[in-house]
């Protein structure tokens, strides 16, 4: 049977209510969930101040969220089967709402780190669950507009965290970035309980919990913990230099290979990895993978640079980042517009290459002398290509799989996209550290030569004339030297970042040329199996 008679065969569901009201709903749960994983990033040295914690323990905040928001992801389309979509989609905007709630009122570090384990764990099922719920509820020819408004919750949010937690910290409180969920999921829960509904594909199944598979679920949740603390820390703890370090990278290594080979034989895995036997949808979550390292790691690198090397204020540094987001909201739309008329890999490929010279622009003009405007016209060029990445490379990563894994792929994709996250930050946080010592060794090696002593002379002098003492002059002419010497360094270690990242962009250009080619007016076609 061919596929074009296997689609007309199908009958087609449609939501009761309009699928553009539905969308916005559960963007409302994607968006909250989004922003809690970058929202406390700029909060962590007032909570280690008032919980008399250290900021190296203040940082679990963040790990603790991220270890059990992977752990859940790519399990979510197990539990729609148990419990089925909207009944599992609703338990979670609850329990998020709830745990944001005990986050607020946390008395101690434990106490915080507990609360953001259970925020982290009910967040995983809100990011795939959305995009799902969006997948069914907009027709197929429209299916470009349905992943742009998913876009705008799921990538802008990241952007929009720092600004929106360094500004309720600094006049509130920092218990308000948890605090400021609780309407938010209030309203997204009533709202999902009126407006969504589930899909025959997606109601409950006759699985029951005695029915679990408690060891793939074991080799999961050990495995991507022990990865994810690897990541966070591993820059921190000298990498392979610390036995903390190899333990758990052993371990994580040792439980997802299990993972992966227990779970391809399973009935009714917690995890289908049976999913990644067609290389398209593998190909397409190498790309997200990719996608997700590119995001978080531009959205740690600029800010960073623009604070600790050109004096820019928190809230600076956030306008900067804001005007990127604003772009990258205006372009989604489009984005959508273009991947409902023409096949999403020449869409996506012209988006790789879009973001490519975006990272070579970066590389060749970013410098210590950089304007705001300038800055601003960085982020931009950096973020917009996303739009034209993520609207289709979500679309056409559907192409081929059966209506009934939408679930299982929606939690997937999620899943590759925030470990690349943390894949990118764990990326920018080694570069910065390990090529700024070379640069610094390679620059301090200049300062010997005789232009570098004549500056040095030279700025002596200057001090020297302006009233300092001569002995005086000498030690600030030579320690400024060494602070431009720094900056310097630390300055193209931030370009090296970008050259990085240039690089694993352009690799993805060919990847996109090398996957199916999707028809925009019929959307992703249904595999005959």
């Amino acid at each position: 049977m061919s596929t074009a008679a296997t689609i007309s065969a199908e009958p087609i569901w449609k939501p009761k209510h309009n699928h553009w009201l539905v969308g916005a709903v559960v963007s409302i749960a994607a968006f909250m969930e989004v922003l809690d994983t970058s929202i406390a990033n700029v909060a962590l040295p007032h909570i280690a101040g008032s919980m008399a914690a250290t900021n190296s323990d203040s940082t679990w905040v963040l790990t603790s969220y991220l270890a059990a928001n992977a752990i859940v992801l790519p399990v979510t389309g197990w539990f729609t089967q148990l419990f089925g979509r909207k009944r599992f989609f609703l338990f979670c905007i609850l329990m998020f709402t709830a745990a944001s709630f005990l986050c607020g009122l946390a008395p101690s570090l434990g106490i915080l780190l507990l609360a953001r384990v259970l925020q982290g764990g009910f967040g995983g099922g809100l990011q795939p669950m959305a995009q799902a719920i969006m997948k069914d509820a907009f027709p197929a020819d429209q299916q470009g507009h349905a992943f742009a408004l998913y876009g705008i919750s799921a990538i802008v949010g990241p952007a929009v965290g720092p600004v929106l937690g360094g500004w309720l910290t600094d006049n509130y409180s920092w218990r308000w970035i948890f605090y400021i969920n609780i309407p938010m999921g209030l309203l997204a829960l009533v709202l999902v309980s009126q407006l969504v509904e589930d899909p025959p594909a997606s109601r409950k199944k006759n699985l029951d919990l005695a029915r679990l598979d408690y060891l793939g679920f074991a080799f999961l949740a050990i495995g991507i913990a022990a990865l994810q603390v690897v990541l966070d820390k591993g820059q921190e703890d000298d990498w392979f230099g610390s036995h903390f370090i190899v333990a758990l990278s052993i371990t994580a290594v040792v439980c997802l290979t299990a993972l992966v080979i227990w779970e391809y034989f399973q009935s009714h895995p917690v995890v289908d990895v049976r999913l990644f036997k067609d290389a398209h949808f593998s190909a397409c979550n190498v790309m997200m993978f990719v996608l997700g390292i590119v995001i978080y790691g531009c959205a740690v690198l600029l800010p960073q640079m623009l604070q600790t090397l050109m004096g820019y204020t928190a809230l600076v540094a956030g306008l900067v980042m804001a005007g990127g987001a604003v772009c990258l909201i205006l372009c989604f739309p489009i984005a959508g517009k273009l991947t409902n008329k023409y096949p999403a890999k020449y869409i996506m490929t012209c988006g790789w290459v879009c973001m490519t010279l975006g990272m070579i622009f970066s590389f060749t003009g970013a410098d210590l002398q950089m304007s705001f405007g300038a800055a601003s016209k960085l982020r931009i060029v950096q973020y917009v290509p996303i739009s034209i990445i993520f609207v289709p490379l979500t679309v056409v990563s559907y192409v081929g799989l059966p209506h009934n894994k939408n679930n299982e792929a929606a939690g997937l994709l999620a899943f590759t996209r925030n470990i690349g996250g943390s894949v990118g930050t764990s990326i920018v946080t080694t570069v910065l550290a390990r090529r700024m010592q070379f640069h610094q060794s390679i620059l301090a090696q200049h300062t010997r030569s005789t232009r570098a002593t004549m500056a040095t002379k030279a700025l002596a002098i200057h001090l020297n004339h302006a009233g300092v003492g001569y002995f005086d002059a000498h030690k600030r002419a030579v320690a400024g030297i060494a602070q431009a010497i720094e900056a310097q360094a630390a300055m193209l270690s931030y370009l090296d970042c970008y050259w990085v990242f240039g690089v694993t962009t352009a690799l993805m250009i060919i990847t996109a040329l090398l996957i199916k080619k999707n028809n925009p007016k019929i959307g992703a076609p249904v595999s005959a199996h």
